[in-house]
């Protein structure tokens, strides 16, 4: 295999393979013209940079054609057909997959032939030929579901058949196709299952299935659940107009699924050529597959079947240069664009977070909730849970002792958003200024401060935030309760907070599981669903406005959080990618620079403030990638080796060391710092 040049903009730099699925208009038992309109598509195709295109079973004749099946002059001309696209295909990019009847021994096979750069690579019979209902296949196609091993002689070669074949890139790793035809889809264990766990990775479909009334629903169901099960891309591409209508009607359904997402599908009931075409993540479903072991025991558990898969090799040759990227990209990955995803997300998080609380509650004995209010959004929307979770349990919110404990820097439009936001909950609210408590010790360890020089540092921040929690936990001694944690997870993934005795200690954290960017949509549902009475919602709404600020450092501006450590939407998107599927930050910066590069590209969550629509360049992505990876890698495990319990929210994974992260304390950011050595970004940024 002949090692290629790495471009940081193509998209087979970083692990996709550009995948179409074709439909278009049939010529009846017209195999020339069929041939014809296939090297249309596929012409098309390759100048989009598509590695495989898959179109209709028995595209080259037609599916709807009956007992002509078994004509030999059309069979004649099927064979001359196929000679045309393995011949035009010479210098074509993609892998096409053709829909064909073949004869073979005594019989007629409905074939899936895979064409590329002038060679046939192998023939897949379909396996499960139905005979029911409107359905009457098996009067002129053999079965072939037990045709392994074998070969077939077409084009002037003999060539592998058999259902046992796997197709796989020496140069584009992982993308490995399997072929299955139609009703094979449909059945209880459909040969596609068989072939992911033998390694296959993208599921094809070629299908000629008729349209009625719920069923395109039928099959989306189907191949999502497909693509799920098989941690797989399934690409599936039905016929057309121009099948014969003599009983039935055809509606090109096109779709490509990856891993239980919808990537891209085309109009049904088209006029003419239409492909769906997307970039499938071969990264993305190896590492879904390495981490789910319980797949490779599946393996395991099949290997008589599994493990005789014949591998069919080729070079595809990809183009190495930017051809964009064919799938979308959520820029907060954590908060999805579409309104209802968004809606039924930020419901289930809530109350993940208000059940989880209310069952440690009442595990340990009923014990008061104690919690500080700094007016910020984190210590909000803990506060609004704890009540929340009060009412569930039939408790007071009185039972909530929420103390506002301003400190040197605390403004006071936050601490007065505070006592509104406690006022309008009904819990016991209390004020308790931390300055002279920190300025005693601030003196008494000699701190310049102390003798009135204005130095900020890390120790004249951790003295407040650690006296904070010292008092939390002292009052919760004294008057029978626990202290709820407000530390997110971004906080926690970038260290962001002070060990042990700070904020990034607690009795319980309800927010470890929800990331920053989640935290505003949480506190927007909250109101817009009426969770809690007008007056409390028009605080709410206030408190949404506030920067983010820990307020620790005094003077005229603002102390903003992300100035220091940087923007959480690029950090949460790196989260997300490391902690969901463990991909290389060169990968990372691939992906944000795509959601991210324009403001006006792509959808925005809902709520989500004009003003705050900002785009970042790739100088800036690497610098911030750079920033996490040091942060998250090399500095900050040792304090989520110890955090607090805390539930699971986001299926994006948590950093509890008793759940989704177990790193060690000693790391370091080498690898990943090292990955991003690998292409010049500067020289990237100036080629755009």
């Amino acid at each position: 295999m002949k090692e290629a040049p790495l471009n940081f903009w193509s998209l087979y730099s970083h692990g996709f393979a550009r995948i179409a699925a074709c439909t278009g208009h049939t010529v009846i038992a017209d195999p020339h013209a069929n041939a014809e309109a296939v090297l249309r598509q596929a012409r098309g195709c390759a100048d989009e940079g598509v590695a495989v295109a898959v179109f209709p079973e028995l595209g080259l004749t037609g599916y709807s054609i009956e007992d002509l099946l078994l004509q030999d002059a059309l069979l004649d001309q099927v064979e001359a057909a196929l000679e045309t696209v393995v011949a035009g295909s010479a210098e074509l990019l993609p892998v096409l997959v053709v829909g064909a009847p073949l004869r073979h021994r005594n019989r007629i096979y409905n074939c899936a032939v895979l064409v590329h750069r002038g060679r046939v690579l192998g023939v897949v019979p379909k396996s499960y030929p139905p005979n029911y209902r409107e359905f009457y296949e098996r009067r002129q196609i053999a079965d072939g579901h037990d045709e392994r091993g074998g070969t077939i002689r077409v084009a002037g070669a003999e060539v592998p058949f058999g259902v046992d074949l796997l197709f796989a890139a020496e140069d584009v790793p992982g993308l490995v196709l399997h072929t299955e035809i139609c009703e094979d889809m449909w059945v209880p264990v459909p040969p596609s299952a068989e072939a992911a766990l033998a390694g296959a990775t993208v599921l094809v479909n070629l299908s000629g299935s008729p349209i009625t009334v719920g069923r395109a629903e039928d099959r989306k169901l189907l191949c999502r659940s497909a693509s799920s099960r098989c941690l797989a891309a399934y690409v599936y591409a039905a016929a057309g107009l121009g099948e014969s209508t003599t009983d039935l009607s055809w509606d090109g359904q096109t779709m490509i699924y990856e891993n239980g997402v919808l990537l891209a599908e085309s109009d049904r009931f088209p006029l003419g050529d239409q492909y769906a075409v997307a970039d499938v993540d071969l990264d993305l479903l190896r590492q879904e597959r390495q981490r789910m072991g319980t797949f490779d025991d599946n393996r395991r558990a099949h290997a008589a079947r599994t493990g005789g898969f014949r591998t069919v090799s080729f070079e595809l040759d990809p183009p190495l240069t930017d051809l964009g990227l064919r799938r979308r990209v959520e820029r907060f990955p954590f908060v999805p664009a579409d309104p209802e995803r968004l809606a039924l997300d930020c419901y289930e998080a809530y109350n993940i977070q208000v059940a989880g609380l209310q069952q440690r509650l009442a595990a340990i004995g009923g014990p008061k909730v104690v919690i500080g209010v700094s007016g910020g959004l984190d210590s909000t929307h803990a506060l609004i849970v704890a009540a929340r979770a009060m009412d569930r349990a039939g408790r007071p919110r009185s039972d909530i002792l929420a103390f506002t404990l301003p400190g040197f820097a605390t403004s006071d439009h936050t601490k007065d958003n505070a006592h509104k936001l406690m006022r309008a909950l009904g819990v016991t609210a209390a004020e308790l200024d931390i300055t002279p408590t920190a300025r005693l010790m601030l003196q008494e360890i000699g701190h310049p401060f102390a003798s009135g020089e204005p130095v900020y540092d890390v120790t004249f921040e951790n003295v407040q935030a650690g006296l904070r929690t010292d008092y939390l936990f002292r009052l919760a001694n004294q008057r029978g309760g626990i202290v709820l944690g407000t530390g997110d997870l971004s906080e926690l993934a970038l260290g962001w907070s002070t060990y042990g005795v700070g904020d990034q200690m607690s009795h319980y954290n309800v927010n470890s599981g929800v990331p920053k960017t989640l935290i505003q949509h949480l506190i927007r549902w909250v109101v817009s669903s009426g969770q809690f009475d007008d007056e409390t919602g028009k605080i709410l709404a206030a408190i949404l406005d506030t920067e983010i600020s820990p307020e620790l450092v005094p003077g005229e501006e603002m102390q903003s959080t992300e100035s220091k450590i940087g923007p959480y939407a690029l950090h949460d998107f790196t989260l997300f990618q490391v902690l969901r599927y463990g991909f290389r930050p060169s990968k990372i910066a691939f992906l944000a620079w795509h959601a991210w590069h324009d403001p006006d590209a792509g959808a925005w969550p809902t709520g989500f403030p004009e003003a705050k629509r900002v785009a970042y360049d790739l100088a800036e992505i690497r610098h911030w990638l750079e920033v996490f990876c040091r942060r998250f890698f090399a500095f900050s495990q040792f304090k989520r080796s110890a955090m607090p319990n805390g539930p699971k929210v986001s299926a994006g994974g948590s950093l509890s060391p008793r759940g989704d992260w177990r790193a060690p304390s000693d790391g370091n950011a080498r690898a990943w710092l090292s990955d991003l050595d690998r292409f010049d970004f500067d020289s990237a940024a100036a080629g755009r």
